[in-house]
């Protein structure tokens, strides 16, 4: 990926954390419209406040001005009283919000947070299914409580217990908790089911499911991507148990990703190419292709450039530039999918698309090591 366009895309970024910090308005971004940049906003973070806090605190990290850790320690700590939550989704805040700054900066705030989450996804095993299932409280989920299980409920805990193991005692509960999502959402050619009930007393499947995609059996290309990064997570941690369901998951979205390499918002949907795409997917397959690339050597070539194919097409196609005929704000990840079966946000730009998008760049800048992140 050249350079010049590498560079002007994380200046972009930055930019946009800038007007996003100067934006009135209470809550962590959620959601934004891709023409004005006003964001929607989350009171407590629902499931997406830790990819805010998680970009300031690569901001800090990259740029080192004390304003962006200033700024990421406050909204960290914003975080603090959802660490007793029941959701499995708070991995995302803990993880990205607070262990970041830990790992990065080596914030004894962040540091005493990240360990408050994971003591409260551990609070929430279930050692008969061996798993942290849903949860009651778990946002944007169809089906919550203690039988039901979903993907996105990977990334964040499968790091965070591995992280924590040697102070919490963790290791074997975070492999069982992926070994477990594997074996319910994970089918026989690669591909990735968004959410499964299974027995509580054995942690049997029960049901397979796709709540937020066209229809019930379909791939939903989020599902996808949280599988691909939550197992190079757990590569990079040394789990190389996972190896081989991790090289079938990511090949499956190479082998069916559109040739332009920007995914549109379910694999199944009749309707593409006239039909929505999900830049935040991308986003985050090109950040787990990265991760990948690490630990696989023999597949290293051809996942870092996937990855860069994926980045390159994101920052000059949907990322807003600096253009004084374009109106819109500087910095935007533009046609993000929200949720296109109930209408919400199906091109806009999506914190957690802006995430990924900032640590692939960062990595593909060659300084942030894509093991840890």
């Amino acid at each position: 990926m050249d350079n010049k366009i590498l560079k002007r895309a994380i200046d972009r970024v930055l930019t946009r954390i800038d007007a996003t910090l100067d934006q009135p308005g209470q809550g962590f971004p959620h959601y934004a419209d891709q023409t004005t940049g006003e964001w929607t906003r989350s009171p407590a973070g629902d499931w997406t406040g830790g990819f805010w806090v998680g970009m300031l605190w690569l901001a800090a990290w990259h740029t080192k001005e004390p304003r962006y850790h200033d700024q990421a320690r406050i909204w960290a700590e914003r975080l603090g009283p959802r660490a007793s939550s029941q959701s499995a989704f708070k991995g995302f805040l803990f993880w990205y919000g607070t262990e970041l700054g830990a790992e990065l900066l080596n914030d004894e705030t962040a540091r005493n947070l990240s360990l408050a989450g994971t003591r409260g996804l551990l609070d929430m095993y279930n050692p008969q299914a061996q798993l942290i299932p849903l949860g009651k409280e778990a946002e944007e989920a169809s089906d919550v409580g203690s039988n039901e299980a979903n993907i996105d409920a990977l990334p964040g805990p499968v790091p965070l217990l591995i992280k924590h193991a040697a102070a919490l005692d963790s290791l074997e509960i975070a492999r069982n908790h992926l070994r477990q999502h594997i074996a319910l959402c994970v089918r026989d050619d690669g591909s990735v089911c968004q959410s499964a009930s299974f027995d509580p007393q054995t942690g049997a499947l029960l049901r397979r499911y796709t709540h937020k995609g066209i229809h019930g059996e379909s791939t939903w290309t989020r599902a996808q991507a949280w599988a691909m990064v939550s197992l190079a997570q757990a590569l990079n941690r040394g789990e190389m148990e996972f190896r081989d369901v991790a090289i079938q998951v990511a090949d499956w979205w190479l082998e069916h990703q559109p040739k332009d390499h920007v995914a549109y918002w379910d694999f199944d949907d009749p309707a593409i190419p006239d039909t929505s795409r999900d830049t935040s997917g991308a986003a985050i397959a090109a950040a787990a292709l990265l991760k990948l690339a690490v630990c696989l050597p023999e597949r290293r070539e051809r996942y870092r450039q996937s990855a860069e194919a994926i980045v390159e097409a994101l920052v000059l196609r949907y990322q807003t530039p600096v253009d004084a005929s374009d109106s819109r704000p500087v910095g935007i990840l533009t046609h993000g999918c929200f949720n296109r079966k109930l209408g919400v946000a199906m091109e806009n730009e999506l914190i957690w698309g802006d995430y990924f998008l900032f640590e692939a760049l960062l990595v593909l800048d060659g300084r942030l090591a894509s093991e840890r992140v």
